[in-house]
């Protein structure tokens, strides 16, 4: 059964390329080690809310703009095999290091979600 992870990322909207070109090699790695779809997407329309909201979520700042990013695999299982080689991966050993990414990671936040609904 597929599954999914999703993150939610402020990225500095001055630092946007960077985080493409890290998001691209990061993507490639993914995929390489079996991921079976890795996609990043920037915020178009999301507004602030009452309660909460993308924005709200990540306490993001006016020069920021939110990232959302998912990475599709075949089951649970298969997606703990590839993040454990991922993570072993020496072309991501500085993604290891949140505080030499262009953006704040201590505001991002990831999960792994199981299937609900397919149409």
């Amino acid at each position: 059964m597929a599954y999914v992870d999703g993150f939610v990322i402020p990225v500095p909207k001055d630092k946007v390329e960077a985080y493409r070109e890290l998001a691209i090699r990061a993507g490639t790695v993914w995929r390489e080690h079996g991921a079976l779809e890795y996609r990043e997407w920037i915020a178009d329309d999301v507004p602030s809310g009452k309660l909460t909201s993308f924005p709200q979520s990540v306490q993001l700042k006016d020069d920021e703009i939110v990232v959302f990013t998912y990475i599709l695999y075949e089951s649970r299982e298969q997606r703990d095999d590839v993040n454990a080689k991922v993570m072993s991966d020496p072309r991501l050993a500085d993604m290891m290091d949140l505080t030499k990414m262009p953006f704040d990671g201590k505001r991002m936040f990831w999960g792994g979600f199981n299937p609900l609904v397919t149409l």
